[in-house]
């Protein structure tokens, strides 16, 4: 086979001319033309200029290492039972009772020479009669009593019954007797010869400013953990051990002197003597208190009304025997009448031992007393919530010894009185 021939022709020509291309490469485009058949313009821009950050500066110490803190988390409840009550706060022990301060210039003023027995060693006075009188009562109601125990017994035998109890009063003034009663009612023990070491050269002193015998009296003890001391009977004189053992001799001998002023102004036996009488009377009312009572919780484990009942029949028994006889009526008021005694007694003893010359150490004693008593009351204060705690009314007329600040302006004003006398 033979391949095809074509005639000659010329190239083709196309029209225009051919394009111009700038010399410098164009820059790459970022993005296409606005519009067609334009070439791009680009703006030169600098490059970006960035800031030149300053290094930081270190402190030239290492910083310390804080430990991390971790949160506190909220105690646990527990998710069953009520919440228990808070505990209360914790009272600190009382402190023991510190000895009062001694000021050093009251000491006891020896007696020196012979000693001069008064005239009068003992006595009554007003004070002592006023309690003899107001024990009247009380004396009625104890014969009483004794006269209807009486007349359960053969007829003889009830006057016998009568006469005895009226002459047991006498056994007041029996010193056997009074230690016995001294032993068992006052709770109080003789002194032990250690004891008596210190406790008689001071009661000889006393004895012989007072001009009285020291044989005439027993001192005896009482083992309670305060100062004071007893008149008991008509010839004890008691005091505590942790006087004996804390006290200065001129406080000690002050003490003992208000003692002795007791039993020279015959309070001791007086006092006495009215609560032995008035022993049947107390005892008769204890036990109907007693019956009462027991009735009324019987009474009110079965009904209610049977309870009223059993009051009403104690109410109507007391109110009768107190409008058939009326000195039970005098009962009700003669504590107040005693007790109003039993405070006037008091100061009496005290200007005893003041005139004794006892004034000054007397008045270190009830200081003493005042410290102790602002220490109970805060005691007291504290387990009462913080409120304070004071006697009422009632308590207070009823005491047989009258405040301490009462005693300490009575001493003041007989010391007053004294210096004003001796000037004159």
């Amino acid at each position: 086979m033979t391949e095809p021939t074509y005639p000659d022709a010329p190239p083709p020509q196309y029209p225009g001319t051919a394009p111009e291309y700038p010399t410098v490469p164009p820059q790459h485009p970022q993005a296409a033309p606005p519009y067609p058949g334009a070439a791009p313009q680009y703006p030169s821009t600098a490059p970006p200029q960035y800031p030149t950050a300053t290094p930081p500066e270190y402190p030239a110490v290492p910083p310390q290492h804080t430990p991390p803190q971790h949160p506190q988390h909220p105690p646990r409840v527990p998710a069953q039972g009520p919440t228990p009550p808070p505990a209360p706060p914790l009272t600190p022990p009382p402190a023991p009772p510190q000895p009062p301060t001694l000021d050093p210039t009251v000491h006891i003023t020896p007696h020196t020479g012979r000693v001069h027995l008064a005239a009068r060693q003992r006595g009554a006075d007003v004070t002592t009669i006023g309690q003899l009188a107001f024990q009247l009562p009380h004396f009625v109601c104890s014969l009483l009593v004794v006269t209807l125990v009486s007349l359960l017994l053969p007829e003889p035998l009830g006057y016998v019954l009568i006469g005895l109890w009226i002459a047991s009063g006498a056994l007041v003034f029996h010193r056997p007797s009074e230690k016995v009663l001294a032993r068992y009612l006052f709770r109080m023990r003789p002194a032990l010869h250690s004891e008596l070491t210190r406790l008689e050269p001071i009661w000889y002193q006393v004895t012989a400013k007072a001009g009285v015998s020291p044989q005439a009296y027993d001192l005896w003890i009482e083992d309670h953990q305060a100062i004071n001391a007893t008149a008991a009977a008509g010839h004890i004189v008691g005091v505590t051990r942790y006087a004996l053992e804390t006290l200065p001799d001129a406080q000690l001998a002050a003490v003992l002197a208000h003692e002795l002023g007791h039993h020279r102004g015959g309070h001791a036996w007086a006092t006495l003597l009215g609560y032995w009488y008035s022993l049947p009377a107390r005892t008769a009312w204890a036990l109907f208190r007693l019956a009462a009572v027991l009735a009324f919780r019987i009474a009110s484990v079965f009904s209610l009304l049977g309870a009223l009942v059993v009051g009403l029949v104690a109410l109507v028994v007391v109110v009768a025997v107190a409008l058939s006889f009326p000195p039970l009526l005098l009962v009700l008021v003669t504590p107040y009448l005693l007790a109003a005694v039993g405070r006037r007694s008091e100061l009496r003893a005290d200007v005893h031992a003041a005139e004794l010359g006892f004034a000054d150490a007397m008045i270190e004693v009830f200081h003493g007393f005042l410290r102790d008593e602002q220490q109970a009351l805060a005691m007291a204060a504290r387990e009462n919530g913080g409120r304070a705690v004071a006697p009422g009314l009632g308590a207070r007329l009823l005491s047989s010894h009258p405040d301490t600040h009462t005693r300490i302006r009575r001493l003041e004003d007989w010391r007053a009185a004294a210096a004003t006398a001796a000037q004159r």
